[in-house]
């Protein structure tokens, strides 16, 4: 078909052979929103890892919107702010509609970031809102106590070992917490006031609890605009030829080999060994945390 376009002129051709396809950029932000970039075949998002296929979306002159599948449960507020900010900032300044997608989840962290949506579009079984905060953690007063460990911690600043988890609570420290927790509660109550506003058909003592619903019931509540799912409803938007090109960043199974490379200088045979060794190296303290906590926030929805 191209090469006729180019034989003949187009005043003599059908309009629908001289008419070039609409092209949507689609960026995919996939998993827990963690500052930390993940490891090999496991998915974390943050602004660093979204910041370069946001730009590359929107750079894309011709496209006429952009649109952005989201599945997360959620977690840092800080980044889910951040990447909720940058979308609106390109979305002013390339003038692009923004057209959000709910996956299995779009929750708390990850509702945060749909809501820079100017349309959110959900899957009737995804989970969408936990418009909330939520703070966690383990108490080991007891454990160390029965293990016969003595506590020691020096500071300078009266609060500097606020909630330590291996003291006993103080009622001030809690009192600060819950501060701080409603603080960034208000913030994220006012980021979707300001986005869904009058689309909200529920009272905020329903909708601003941490309580998240399928995407049926969003919809009824005005959490989310239409149901369906991303070609269809960009296809009966933008027309039926239109295409989608998929925004990719670097996969984790590459950086897999990258970091391979790396620690083959420190240390050879840890990364050509015996595959058992390798995984063990992998399995420290801080990417096991990682993982549960990761976990965690995934069984918060119940996915």
């Amino acid at each position: 078909m191209k090469y006729i376009r180019k034989a003949i002129p187009n005043s003599i051709l059908p309009e629908k052979w001289t008419k070039e396809p609409v092209v949507i950029p689609v960026v995919r932000m996939v998993g827990p929103i963690m500052v930390n970039q993940g490891g090999p075949m496991r998915s974390h998002l943050n602004m660093a890892s979204i910041a370069g296929p946001l730009q590359k979306a929107f750079d894309i002159k011709d496209a006429p919107a952009v649109a952005i599948a989201i599945n997360s449960p959620g977690g840092s507020p800080v980044q889910s702010r951040l990447i909720h900010e940058r979308i609106r900032q390109l979305a002013i300044e390339k003038e692009k509609d923004v057209i959000v997608f709910c996956e299995d989840a779009a929750a708390s962290g990850g509702y945060m970031i749909a809501v820079a949506g100017d349309v959110i579009v959900a899957d009737p079984s995804s989970i969408v809102g936990s418009i909330g905060v939520v703070s966690g953690g383990f108490g080991f007063v007891d454990a160390i106590e029965k293990l016969g460990i003595e506590r020691r911690i020096y500071t300078a600043g009266t609060q500097k070992a606020m909630l330590d988890p291996f003291k006993p609570e103080n009622p001030e420290h809690l009192a600060h917490l819950d501060e701080l927790l409603q603080d960034l509660f208000e913030s994220f109550k006012e980021l979707v006031r300001g986005r869904r506003g009058d689309k909200l058909t529920e009272s905020e003592d329903k909708l601003f609890t941490g309580a998240f619903w399928t995407g049926n019931k969003a919809l009824d509540y005005g959490l989310v605009d239409e149901l369906g799912d991303m070609n269809s409803y960009l296809k009966r938007r933008f027309g039926e030829d239109t295409k989608l090109k998929l925004i990719s960043q670097s996969s984790g199974f590459f950086s897999l080999f990258h970091s391979s490379s790396l620690s083959m200088g420190a240390s050879h045979g840890a990364s050509v060994g015996d595959p058992v060794d390798r995984i063990a190296a992998g399995l420290s303290a801080d990417k096991i945390l990682a993982s549960l906590e990761e976990r965690a926030l995934w069984s918060r929805i119940g996915l």
